[in-house]
């Protein structure tokens, strides 16, 4: 509930205030002077104050500025009447944070109020994160204080100096390589090399050639002998980036790898021992590339024996404004700007957009922001388009008018659609939540127009 205080020495505004906005839930407490107003301000909570701007004694406008110097924390709203605009700019100036003209519209007010105390609660969450941040909630590079990220940090201290192979699991742009480095550098190999391939960057008539190495005269542009990176990690880390993309006749050659803790270089007829921890890496799911026959299923259980998964940004909640906040700092300072922060109306909408690109997205995003505003704090102008005219996709069933509902098959195939957008696409994950077969979900749901329309009333009946 929202808990407001109001001065003016007109008793009768104040109770009709009280009354009116009472009866929307709003907490009203009322002082007839700007002195007794700033004793009840020191030693109570509010979330808004609302002041007259004409009162005896000291003025509203003098009140304003007291608490933008004591209290710069509790927004200000200045009444004034019409002939007194020029003195409530002067308000704004002196650090209230709106003002509304007299006779009251009391919905004007109502909506001031609630724009006041969210942006308060935007600026107390900012404030809260900032502390978090140095404090922190952290692992090496890795930063945040959402309980998804926390549960993450946990897993990565338990499993970082172990020697069992890792997957890391999440979306694209969720911050794995990160999340793979700082697994080296916090383990007993921190000291040896850390070498990571991207396994759908490099050409497939070369990866072989690049991850086993290969002997002089293997192939037509062989010169020379090449250890391959297996060998130059030896001691430490190989990252294998997007390991779901890796050519299926070379998964055989991965899998004897992993388990003689030998390479065999192209073209070569010795065996080479390798002292190295696997760390791979996919935003695919790899349970259904195995059935798709597109990755060995032995090689998955083999790269699976540890599994990481890197949250979504739109499951780190408030660790949004954390990376935001960071992002702008750091563009902030290679661009030579003096841009500071987000303002609270802006960071609401970074709040409510669901980053499809995860991290990577939100970076991108505020380096465009820093670079195109003018103010010292981002905008909401200074938002791409995206993110600023987001609406949240949500199941909806309509109200009370029969013509307005829809059939059951409809409302199924939106809450399975709206499932399978919060996993990102993962089907595994999808049909755990649904409860259904994943195959089910595969042949069923995820074909396209008409057929998966009409197939959800299947799989609800399945699950019954």
């Amino acid at each position: 509930m929202i808990r407001i205080l109001v001065a003016d020495d007109d008793s009768s505004v104040c109770e009709l205030i009280n009354v009116r906005l009472k009866a929307r839930g709003i907490e009203v407490s009322w002082r007839t002077s700007a002195d007794e107003a700033l004793a009840a301000i020191a030693t109570e909570s509010f979330d808004v104050l609302v002041t007259d701007l004409s009162m005896h004694g000291m003025n509203g406008l003098e009140l304003c500025e007291r608490v933008a110097t004591n209290r710069p924390d509790l927004p200000v709203i200045v009444m004034t009447a019409h002939t007194n605009v020029e003195n409530a700019v002067g308000a704004l100036r002196s650090g209230a944070y709106d003002f509304i003209t007299k006779p009251l519209d009391m919905d004007a007010l109502f909506y001031a109020i609630e724009r006041a105390a969210k942006h308060r609660a935007l600026q107390t969450e900012v404030k809260r994160l900032e502390r978090a941040l140095s404090a922190s909630h952290s692992f090496d590079e890795l930063i945040g204080t959402s309980p998804a990220m926390v549960k993450l940090f946990d897993m990565l201290r338990r499993v970082s100096d172990l020697d069992a192979s890792v997957l890391i699991v999440g979306e694209s742009g969720t911050g794995k390589d990160l999340t793979a480095r700082a697994l080296h550098r916090n383990s007993k190999r921190a000291e040896g090399p850390f070498i990571p391939i991207n396994c759908a960057a490099v050409p497939e008539q070369l990866i072989e050639s690049e991850l086993f190495g290969h002997v002089k005269g293997a192939f037509t542009d062989a010169k020379a002998d090449h250890a391959g990176l297996f060998v130059e990690a030896n001691g430490g880390t190989i990252f294998l980036d997007e390991i779901g993309e890796l050519p299926l006749r070379l998964q055989p050659k991965l899998l004897r790898v992993l388990q003689e803790k030998t390479v065999r270089a192209v073209g070569g007829k010795r065996e080479i021992p390798v002292d190295v921890r696997i760390i791979a890496a996919t935003n695919r799911d790899l349970e259904s590339a195995v059935e798709e026959g597109t990755f060995r299923e032995d090689l998955f259980y083999r790269i699976n024996v540890i599994q990481v998964e890197v949250p979504p940004l739109r499951g780190r909640g408030g660790d949004v404004l954390l990376y935001a906040r960071h992002f702008v700092e750091q563009f902030a300072a290679a661009m030579g700007k003096k841009v500071s922060g987000v303002s609270s109306v802006a960071a609401e909408r970074l709040l409510a957009y669901s980053w499809p690109g995860n991290t990577r997205e939100l970076q991108n995003c505020i380096e465009r922001a820093v670079a195109l505003t003018d103010y010292e704090e981002i905008t909401v102008d200074d938002l791409p388009e995206r993110v600023r005219n987001y609406r949240r996709s949500d199941v909806i069933v309509a109200g009370e008018d029969p013509t307005e509902l829809v059939p059951l098959e409809e409302v199924t195939r939106r809450y399975m659609t709206r499932v399978l957008e919060a996993c990102g696409g993962n089907k595994t994950l999808a049909a755990k939540i649904l409860q259904v077969n994943r195959r089910t979900l595969t042949r069923k749901f995820c074909g396209e127009g008409k057929a998966a329309a009409a197939s959800s009333t299947s799989i609800l009946e399945e699950t019954s």
